[in-house]
């Protein structure tokens, strides 16, 4: 299916590894795996990958760390691995720049899924577009979105998003002035059950409000927080 896709499998399980490198490997990708976060640290500064398989619980340096780390250089898809009852942990997970979680036992078939999914929306691996030849332009004063490149600028300056930010901007900057809920934004951003965690959106929204007021604080004003409702994008001229 896929062609020079690498993937990075971090778990201290042994058996964990194996089993998802083999699925995986069946779909084209190819896999690497690390059994420590400090060993995960050092492969992405040797090597750029696709998209990161993560394991909360490990022993040392945990999986939480390593995202944090991870989200100080890069904006590689991150997908958590959680045990039940680490709730607390999912959400300060997307607290610091995860894309996805998913709960423990799982099926390899599901994380098969949600990689191709986290992929395919990102579009981590698809060359950028030529900015002159691009179609797929959301232009607003302060903020511009090219679509087709998946490329954030605010007052000309590149704003880096990690795919999830991303996606939660250009849906919000699609329809400007309408009040999405949070149920809304969970099935039409993440495309799937959530469990009803809908502090999911709100850490997504923070941290890209962070990112874009970095650069401009008119840009950051744009993501309006509706109270009892949900979020909405709101054009700021000035």
């Amino acid at each position: 299916m896929s062609d020079n896709i690498s993937i990075l499998v971090v778990d201290d399980e042994d058996r964990i590894r194996r089993l998802l490198k083999m699925y995986l490997e069946r779909e084209g990708y190819e896999i690497d795996e690390a059994e420590n976060g400090e060993q995960a640290l050092a492969m992405t500064l040797e090597k750029e990958y696709h998209c990161i398989l993560l394991d909360i619980m490990m022993p040392e340096k945990d999986g939480l760390q390593v995202c944090e780390e991870l989200r100080e250089r890069s904006t590689t898809p991150i997908i958590l691995l959680t045990a039940k009852g680490e709730e607390a942990n999912r959400v300060h997970g997307f607290e610091i720049g995860a894309d996805d979680y998913i709960v423990k036992p799982f099926s390899p078939r599901e994380v098969v899924l949600r990689v191709k999914a986290i992929l395919r929306r990102s579009q981590a691996f698809a060359p950028a577009a030529n900015a002159s030849t691009s179609k797929d332009l959301v232009v607003f004063p302060h903020l511009m979105i090219d679509h087709d490149a998946h490329r954030v600028t605010a007052e000309g300056e590149e704003v880096n998003l990690t795919p999830k930010e991303y996606e939660l901007l250009y849906f919000l900057a699609k329809s400007p002035d309408k009040v999405f809920d949070r149920e809304q934004l969970l099935k039409e951003v993440w495309h799937y059950d959530f469990f009803g965690d809908l502090r999911t959106v709100d850490t997504h929204v923070k941290r890209l409000r962070e990112k874009l007021n970095r650069v401009s604080e008119n840009a950051a004003k744009m993501i309006v927080t509706v109270w009892g409702v949900g979020y909405k994008f709101e054009v700021v001229n000035e």
